[in-house]
């Protein structure tokens, strides 16, 4: 990441004071007392989200416990001209729901009802504040589940799903979360009701659906979300296939793509990983192999042998080294629990690490992987590399001391040069993490000036007066011009207001 000098200015401590008192004044008479937060020992949780290195205390937090009360504050800070960055569980890992320093923070965690069950429609109507899991675990009974399944669901909200347009390892079968959301209701800066898409296969007007999901807190707060259920499929079998390889395990990837065959789960893991999560959760993992790939097939016992021996066909074809089917529904559980606990398991042997999530064309999974050995080698910082193979959306973790400024400053260039290969590839600086602060810069890397230029237009077009959420996702122009100077000439860091570690 190139270091470099913002021009924003702080106010001093006074004038934060006097805004802090007087937005306080103006919320409490909308709120119970244990909703809103002010003091720094109640405020400090919400300092940063699963970004822990970039941290700013907020004036206060508020906990609105419905629509009518969310509503209210967005118009009082609107009045007022305070920004809001609105918060789901704090598991994002882009900074996304990081405070603005001079502005409120709206948790969504107390709208947590899950507001109706239609099983014949197959649909689920949730407040923000619902976990992911949860969606799942309230309509098992009926044989159904919500699909979209990241790593932290046993944790992460609905809404910020929404804000991120989360994934999970089942996204290449049954998509992301704008494929199985049917309809948002939220709340614009200034407490307007707005309502994107429809349980119609159409909508009246312009279809703002895929605009909102993604949009990472930027466009309207979300209160409601209707998500679609589908039925749970009857036998579910998982392949661990090894290689010696680095490059044969992505040409695997692409062959299965390449020949028709849509798997459930596609996931891969590089040697350092798989030995990092052995040691942890004891998944039953090849640790002799380059890579492993796991390859789920689901649906009717049928299809599911037949999908399980096409697959097993293509492996072995590609170089495979070795082929593991899961016997029953506990090994293959055991399986996908190495894959799920790969954050964790980095956090075991290291003392802090840097999760990256760029996407790039199947087909350069192995060119990637190759560049990111070398850049090991040029940071003197280790790597561990999982991710959703099936559309190429890299999670490399880089390991490194924060406590070591040298070893932080390290560590985001390694990051920033992992993202700008991701780009040359062809690919994103994104996959379903968000830009957040985090990739901000990235921003300018990928985009050129019309292209942000459109971005900014259809965020003032939801946000006149860029208070939702400021300072996020989208670079400015001028920013991205002192950053194409700043990456030749180097400069401070670029956020040094933010308390890091």
């Amino acid at each position: 990441m190139i270091h470099m000098n913002t021009l924003t200015t702080t106010p001093d401590q006074a004038t934060i004071t006097a805004l802090q008192s007087k937005l306080v004044s103006a919320l409490k008479p909308i709120l119970p007392e244990h909703a809103l937060l002010w003091e720094p020992e109640d405020t400090i949780p919400y300092e940063c989200d699963g970004l822990a290195a970039y941290r700013r205390m907020p004036l206060a937090v508020a906990l609105p416990e419905t629509e009518e009360q969310a509503a209210q504050i967005l118009k009082i800070c609107y009045a007022m001209q305070v920004p809001v960055v609105p918060r789901g569980s704090g598991t994002g890992l882009s900074g996304g729901a990081m405070p603005i320093a001079q502005g409120l923070v709206l948790s969504l965690a107390k709208l947590k009802k899950i507001v109706s069950i239609d099983p014949l429609a197959r649909t689920a109507v949730v407040q923000p504040g619902v976990r992911n899991l949860a969606i799942s675990e309230a309509v098992a009974h009926l044989g159904l589940y919500y699909a979209p399944d990241p790593s932290s669901q046993i944790a992460c909200s609905i809404g910020g799903n929404v804000n991120e347009n989360s994934g999970g390892v089942h996204c290449l079968k049954y998509g992301l979360t704008l494929h199985n959301v049917l309809k948002v209701r939220g709340l614009l800066m200034n407490g307007e009701v707005v309502e994107f898409g429809s349980l119609a296969p159409d909508c009246p007007g312009l279809d703002l659906l895929a605009i909102m999901i993604g949009s990472e807190g930027m466009l309207a707060v979300v209160t409601e979300v209707t998500v679609k259920l589908i039925a749970k499929p009857k036998l579910a079998r998982v392949i661990m296939a090894s290689f010696d390889d680095i490059e044969k395990g992505g040409n695997a990837v692409a062959a299965i793509i390449a020949a028709g065959i849509i798997p459930a789960g596609l996931e891969m893991m590089d040697k350092a990983t798989t030995r990092a999560v052995e040691e942890f959760v004891h998944a039953g993992y090849d640790l002799e192999a380059e890579t492993i790939l796991l390859c789920e097939s689901d649906g009717t016992p049928e299809e599911v042998a037949e999908e399980i021996e096409r697959m097993t066909k293509v492996l072995e074809d590609a170089g495979a080294s070795g082929i593991q089917i899961s016997k029953d529904e506990t090994e293959r559980l055991k399986f996908w629990s190495g894959r799920k606990n790969a954050f964790p398991a980095a956090g075991r042997i290291a003392a802090d690490y840097y999760c990256m999530d760029g996407t790039i064309p199947r087909r350069h999974i192995a060119t990637l992987l190759k560049r990111i050995q070398v850049m090991e080698k040029k940071y003197g910082l280790g790597c561990l590399n999982v991710f959703h193979a099936g559309d190429g959306n890299m999670h490399p973790l880089i390991m490194f001391n924060g406590a070591d400024e040298d070893e932080w400053h390290r560590a985001e260039d390694f990051g920033t040069e992992i993202l700008e290969a991701c780009v040359e590839l062809g690919g994103t600086i994104t996959g379903e993490h968000g830009v957040g602060i985090e990739k901000i810069n990235s921003m300018c890397i990928q985009f050129g000036k019309g292209e942000l230029e459109s971005f900014w237009g259809v965020k003032e077009a939801f946000d006149p007066e860029r208070l939702l959420n400021p300072d996020k996702a989208i670079p400015t122009l001028n920013r991205c011009a002192e950053y194409g100077r700043m990456r030749i000439s180097g400069g401070a860091l670029p956020f040094p207001e933010l308390e890091r570690f």
